[in-house]
């Protein structure tokens, strides 16, 4: 099945706002109803693909057939853009500027290499295309001096589990994969990955590499960066493999290189993880703190000196009275009485019973001593059962005229105040500059020893202009994430939105190297341009 092409997910989970959420927006932020109504798919126009009729046979040859070359108008709207707010309102008026010239299916890592050659002697750029749930600008590449069409690369043909290690608990996957479909093939087994983030019902295994992912369960888990044990890249110049081992002293490790790469300097055609046994225990609960001050320190606490939980997240005073913890609760008759004054925080444990049991203990004593109350498992179960309905929400909201929109970023633990408040700070006054003054929420997704990432939530009207307004804010927001010492995205990537700062953070020298790996690997600069660096 495919995703709604002009909002996010499954359409049949798509579900109106209440009415008693729709007049809260209308009185606290001035949301007007939308004076026209988006396109249908069949009305949007599309232009004929600029493909020669060479260059698609040499597509078809190369992924082993015309019916893997698709030049359709749903197809190639399909791949246009990711899942952004801007991405969304753009292609709801029918703005294809970024529409492929062509969605390629190749079925192996050979036909990637092939079709690769195919746009290399045609003068395509290609674009990877995984599940498509790129909120930062990674799927539409920009032109440059150089303007010419370009392929989606689908992957979604590459969904098979190709090895399995129970000695060693590691699995090879390829990338098409998407993460449900992958736990079902390692649930089989009696394994798990423990990867869930919010895009986990769509997003691909070639996607969590290719962008750095973090997961819901990160604290207990890891990051999807931290579960890569190798990977196979195919480029324009052949085959790069990476992880022979679990650990390694030969030389810088070259996973690293491609984790992140966002498919600038190859396609990810395989990817070797490290697996953990099912859980026969999941509990979640949630823990009320009096201030967000107060419950980041009980976070931190136990991120340096445990028990940590498997999951572990902190919402602000605003998400928690919002009730954006349980995004899919918003409006229910109950939701406001289910809000604790404060703020909300959820651990969740998995694992052996025992060891779950005696950890949960520990933690609950730790989180007792910092000031928490503890609420029961009602509040962590609700948040467990709504953990991926966010986006749906955000769609709901731009049906009825709100706009609604997320950034992330990551410091270390003495700099998350100052970070915390910085970008609060900043889009709230380019918003209220703009006309559109908002209402800005955060939470605390990811923990570790030295450091957090926040995850913030922007709602406020459309106003004339949405996506004009957005980008001054979103520009606001970058500039105070380097000026207080975060980094320009934790787990969302690069892409083009944060590619100009994401080089000011890696540096001079840092952005030379990195040209220098493009031009090793991508000579002609086919791959996703404009992605992680700018285009020629």
């Amino acid at each position: 099945m495919d995703m709604l092409w002009s909002g996010w997910g499954d359409p049949a989970k798509a579900a109106p706002l209440p009415e008693t959420v729709t007049a809260l927006l209308r009185d606290l932020l001035g949301v007007k109803p939308r004076g026209t109504a988006p396109l249908a798919l069949t009305e949007i126009a599309v232009p004929e693909p600029p493909l020669t009729d060479a260059a698609r046979r040499a597509l078809a040859d190369a992924a082993g057939g015309e019916e893997h070359v698709r030049t359709d108008a749903e197809s190639r709207i399909r791949h246009t853009r990711g899942k952004s707010t801007p991405d969304l309102l753009r292609i709801r008026e029918g703005d294809v500027t970024d529409l492929p010239a062509a969605v390629v299916l190749p079925a192996s890592h050979d036909d990637v290499l092939a079709v690769l050659r195919a746009c290399a002697a045609h003068g395509l750029a290609a674009v990877p295309f995984g599940g498509g749930t790129s909120v930062v600008g990674g799927l539409a590449p920009e032109r440059g001096s150089r303007p010419r069409p370009f392929v989606a690369l689908d992957l979604r043909r590459m969904d098979r589990l190709l090895a399995l290690d129970p000695v060693s608990r590691t699995a090879t996957l390829q990338p098409g994969l998407r993460a449900p479909d992958a736990e079902a093939l390692l649930a089989a087994h009696g394994f798990t990955l423990g990867h869930f983030p919010q895009s986990y019902e769509w997003a691909t295994l070639g996607g969590f590499a290719a962008a750095r992912s973090s997961g819901q369960a990160s604290a207990g888990y890891g990051r999807f960066d931290e579960m890569v044990l190798g990977l196979t890249l195919a480029t324009p110049e052949g085959t790069l493999e990476t992880g022979r081992a679990p650990r390694s002293a030969a030389g810088p490790d070259l996973r690293q290189l491609v984790l992140g790469s966002e498919g600038a300097f190859g396609v990810i055609t395989s990817v070797t993880v490290r697996l953990r046994p099912l859980p026969k225990t999941r509990i979640y609960e949630g823990w009320r703190f009096a201030s967000f001050e107060e419950g980041a320190a009980a976070l931190r606490r136990l991120a340096q000196d445990g028990p940590r939980p498997t999951v572990l997240r902190l919402s602000d005073e605003t998400e928690t009275f919002i009730g954006l913890a349980h995004p899919d609760a918003i409006g229910a008759e109950d939701a406001q009485d289910a809000q604790p004054a404060g703020c909300q925080a959820v651990a969740g444990y998995e694992g052996e019973p025992g060891e779950v049991a005696h950890r949960r203990e520990r933690a609950a004593a730790v989180l007792r001593e910092c000031g928490g109350t503890y609420l029961g498992e009602e509040p962590g179960e609700r948040w467990a059962h709504g953990r991926y309905s966010a986006p749906y929400l955000r769609d709901a909201l731009l049906d009825v005229g709100a706009f609604a929109e997320t950034l992330e970023t990551a410091a270390f633990w003495s700099r998350v105040p100052e970070l915390y408040a910085a970008v609060r700070d900043a889009l709230t006054a380019a918003l209220t500059e703009a006309g559109t003054p908002p209402l800005v929420m955060c939470h605390i997704s990811h923990v570790y020893e030295n450091g957090a990432s926040l995850y913030f939530t922007v709602v406020s009207a459309q106003g004339e202009d949405p996506v004009a307004h957005w980008t001054p804010a979103k520009h606001a927001a970058n500039e105070a994430i380097l000026a207080a010492g975060g980094t320009i995205s934790h787990h969302h990537g690069v892409g083009t939105d944060h590619r100009d700062w994401y080089l000011r953070e890696a540096g001079p020298l840092g952005a030379d190297a990195l040209r220098a790996v493009k031009r090793r690997l991508d000579p002609a600069g086919l791959l996703n341009p404009g992605v992680l660096l700018p285009p020629d």
